[in-house]
């Protein structure tokens, strides 16, 4: 998924994606570490790499969880992941946003471009009404990035996640449909 003069687009990882996945996640790790859960030293070896754009694929297949990578427009090189997770259906019609960005590319908007095209996925696509986030109160630029796609704060979820065994404070946004 591309805007028409976008600098980034959005698509579905694959099996190809694996090793670009892998040198990301590398490249970054003391960064993503310091805002995510807890990892195993697993997780930076290319089967697990392999494992979790699979399981995206199943993932996606079973309406739970769309997952995206975010490639430079020019170079077509990965810069950052973006997913629609814990899809939940019936009444709710809602999940959760998460994503990531190559810290050489932080500060550029391409992740506000990211959400943007992927809140058209979310509500033009697959028919969701509600889309959440949750950033730690001092990821003041991951709370500004959602701002600026339109995200409205809701309010503090308390210790919501342990992140280098910490009970870490949540602030809550959401964009409804009727937002978008």
């Amino acid at each position: 998924m591309k805007d028409n003069d976008g600098r980034i687009y959005i698509r579905f990882l694959d099996a190809n994606d694996t090793d670009d996945m892998l040198n990301l996640m590398l490249r970054n790790r003391e960064l993503f570490e310091g805002v995510s859960p807890k990892r195993n030293e697993s997780f930076y070896t290319r089967d697990v790499q392999a494992k979790s754009i699979e399981n995206g694929i199943n993932q996606r297949e079973e309406d739970k969880r769309y997952a995206f990578g975010i490639f430079l427009t020019e170079t077509d090189q990965l810069i950052g992941d973006i997913s629609l997770f814990e899809v939940q259906r019936g009444p709710h019609q809602k999940c959760i946003l998460g994503y990531s960005m190559d810290q050489a590319h932080n500060g550029k908007g391409y992740m506000t471009e990211a959400i943007q095209l992927i809140m058209k996925f979310a509500f033009k696509e697959i028919g969701l009404l509600r889309v959440e986030a949750g950033v730690m109160p001092r990821n003041v630029g991951s709370m500004r990035v959602l701002e600026k796609a339109g995200f409205k704060q809701e309010g503090l979820a308390r210790k919501l996640l342990e992140i280098n065994g910490v009970r870490e404070d949540h602030v809550l946004f959401a964009m409804l449909a009727e937002d978008y």
